[in-house]
């Protein structure tokens, strides 16, 4: 039960320094997605990947590559080098579609681009979703 608390100069057993707190947090931000992701889920019903999702992803992954970097762990690099590329990707079309909705004249809800009717009154929005879509 030593490795629980603090002995021999370790909290933890683990022999702490700043790039093993950089490893350890970067793990702990790239974990909280889940729990982010299961929140909205469990919220709406229905599967959702908030914009936090990509947000947590790309921060976990990039503290987890500089850590990797320092440890220069080849396997580690490699795992963490590219991810970076859908985050962002996501992130942009994530943007993109929340741009593209509009709001409802009557009761100000946010809709989905191309809807015709706002599925919170039931009221048309034909001429503003022909205007969103230009």
């Amino acid at each position: 039960m030593d490795w629980l608390a603090w002995s021999d100069g370790k909290l933890l057993g683990i022999d702490w320094s700043i790039w093993k707190i950089v490893g350890w947090l970067g793990n702990f931000v790239f974990f909280s997605r889940f729990v982010v992701q299961w929140y909205a889920t469990e919220k709406r019903g229905r599967v959702v990947v908030p914009a936090a999702f990509w947000w947590l992803s790309m921060l976990g992954s990039l503290l987890l590559l500089a850590y990797s970097l320092r440890q220069r762990d080849s396997v580690f690099i490699f795992a963490y080098a590219f991810t970076w590329i859908p985050y962002i990707r996501n992130l942009v079309i994530h943007h993109r579609d929340a741009d593209a909705h509009v709001g409802c004249p009557r009761c100000g809800q946010s809709c989905a681009p191309g809807s015709n009717f706002c599925p919170g009154c039931g009221t048309a929005l034909l001429a503003a979703g022909a205007a969103a879509v230009r």
